[in-house]
Order: structure tokens, then sequence, then C-alpha cells
């Protein structure tokens, strides 16, 4: 698989990643043997970006990626992050970004996934109440004592990315990014910002949670503990809105002759070599189609016409219940 470098600092990772949230909470019933298998064999595909945090679980994911990349550690690069705040009891408690929870989220990260070193490693969350220089000055001085390698942001505002950058280099900012949450396309906006710093950028959730698949089609299809029951994209009418537009992106695939989810990671990488979708999936069939998507140039016109059927600002819905925590 061909590599795409993420910001300035020497961070080349493959162009499309893994997502491992799902595969320890969240989206369904847990199959860690499927899970670890999966991850095995995206190594073997030349998938080689993976991306984890220590909330998912809680915590139990990081274990699980550890444990699927025991003896092959050299060939993986490692995303992982902190400052959502969670209980032994799953509870979520709030956002840390304090340098002190900095360091012992570091600590434990690498406890968990049995390594020496973190490869990129994110603040999941701002932390309004603590400066962002604080906070990245921690993350820096993880950096200096080889702990971590490389630093990123998730869900950060232009001016909370500009601020971070100046106190140490941001490699990678990771942000929702798809066919129907192309927010970051605005002017001025996220994109703009970070290629104008010389920022990567990871599009986390490129298949809309799934959605962009066209294998959803009612709120029943979703377990009693899926999270995604409680997601405004997925309920009342802007469910059958939001179908609608899975529709005509399936019915372009099909004309294609690919799946709508390939041809919805096709779009998000055809938006720029700064671009690394990590869609996520804990089944080795569907990893195997989605990384297919790397081969898959859109043309001209398909783009065109993608444009036209999922424009900005298609989506029916807000991407969270509570949107308080993004773009911040």
């Amino acid at each position: 698989m061909e590599t795409r470098k993420l910001g300035r600092q020497g961070l080349e990772v493959t162009a499309l990643g893994l997502g491992c949230m799902g595969m320890s909470e969240f989206y369904g019933a847990r199959d860690d043997a499927e899970s670890i298998a999966t991850i095995q064999r995206a190594l073997d595909l030349g998938c080689s970006f993976f991306d984890t945090a220590d909330m998912y679980g809680p915590f139990i994911n990081e274990e699980l990626l550890g444990r699927a990349l025991k003896g092959r550690r050299d060939e993986a690069t490692i995303a992982t992050k902190f400052g959502n705040v969670r209980g032994e009891d799953g509870s979520f408690k709030g956002i840390d970004g304090r340098p002190e929870y900095v360091r012992a989220c570091c600590e434990a990260s690498l406890r968990r996934l049995g390594v020496d070193h973190i490869d990129l490693y994110y603040q999941h969350r701002v932390d309004t109440r603590v400066p962002i220089e604080d906070t990245v000055g921690a993350m820096a001085e993880l950096v200096r004592a080889g702990k971590v390698r490389f630093l990123g942001l998730s869900e950060a505002a232009p001016a909370t990315i500009r601020r971070a950058h100046a106190v140490h280099p941001i490699s990678a900012l990771q942000t929702e990014y798809s066919l129907w949450s192309r927010e970051p396309e605005d002017d001025a906006g996220l994109l703009a910002t970070t290629r104008e710093l010389g920022i990567g950028f990871v599009a986390y959730s490129p298949l809309g949670r799934g959605f962009l698949s066209g294998d959803i089609r009612s709120p029943d299809d979703f377990g009693p503990e899926d999270r995604r029951r409680m997601f405004p994209r997925f309920q009342g009418d802007n469910f059958a809105r939001n179908l609608a537009v899975v529709e005509k992106v399936r019915a372009l695939a099909q004309a294609r002759g690919i799946t709508a989810s390939q041809l919805a990671l096709a779009w998000v990488l055809s938006r720029g070599a700064d671009i690394v979708p990590i869609p996520g999936t804990k089944r080795r069939s569907y990893l195997e189609q989605n990384l297919a998507a790397a081969t898959i140039a859109l043309t001209p016109a398909e783009l065109t016409s993608i444009d036209a059927l999922s424009p900005r600002g298609v989506a029916a819905g807000d991407r969270y219940p509570d949107m308080r925590h993004v773009n911040r």
C-alpha cells in the first residue's frame, strides 16, 4: 500500500489505517479473536497504521491491540489518545488536559499496549479549562523523553491548533470527515489551517459510522447496546433523509462496479495526499473490502457526481448528541 506523510516531522503512514474502537465497545458485541485476526490480517495486507485510545473499552482496546501486535511491533505505527476520562465501570467523567494527567495517561497506555513508545499521541478532546499550551507542553516532554514520537490533536478548532503548534509541532489532526461530514472543508476551516501549517489530517468515521456502507437500512438494525442509536443522524426523520443520500451513493458505486464503502473511502483519499482515512472494522472480510479502496481512482466525472449528490451540509442531524466538545 502507498504511504502518506502526516506533518513535516517525519511521520509516514499507510494511506489507509485501521480504527480499532469498535472492536471493544460502542458498535455491538465483542469478538476478540476475530478482532486480533483482523489486525494481523491488516499487517499482512500492508496496512500498518492502527488507531486506538485509552477510553475505548474502557482501557481494554489498547490491551487488545497490544496482544495483536505482539512480535510484530516493528511493523506497526501505533496511534492512541488521552483526554476523555472514564471510570473502571465505564462511566464518563469529563475531559482532562492537565499536565500531570497527560503524563499518567501515557505511562498507562504504554503499559497496556506493551510497548516502549507511542508513535502518534493525540489529545482526544480539548480541555477548555486548561491552556492548550500547558497540555501540549506536557506532551512535548514525552517526546523529549522518547516515550512518544509525534503529537496530534483531535476535534480541535483552528485557533487551538495554531496555539498548540506554536508550542511543539503537531503532526496530525484527527477529525470526522466523510461524504456526510464535510465540515472540515469550510472556508478558513480545519483543512485550510492544517494545510497552512503543514499538519496531516486523519479522517475518522470515513464511512459515517458504517452508514455509508449501505448495509444499515433501519434503526432496528442496531442492537440494543449499539451507541449509534443515540446519534441524531440515526434517529427519526433524519434517518430517512440520510438513507436517501446513501441510496444515491450506492447506485453510483454499483455503476462503477465497487461497493458503497469503497466509493466513500476512495472519495476521502481523493481529497488530498495529506489525508489518511482510518475506517474501523472488527471483521477480516470488511477489512479486505475497505483496503481495496486504496487502489480505486475516481474519475473527474465521478467526483463531480459525488459532489452533486452529497454536497457540504447534506447530512440531517448533528454528528453527536452533544456537540459541545468538538471543534474546540
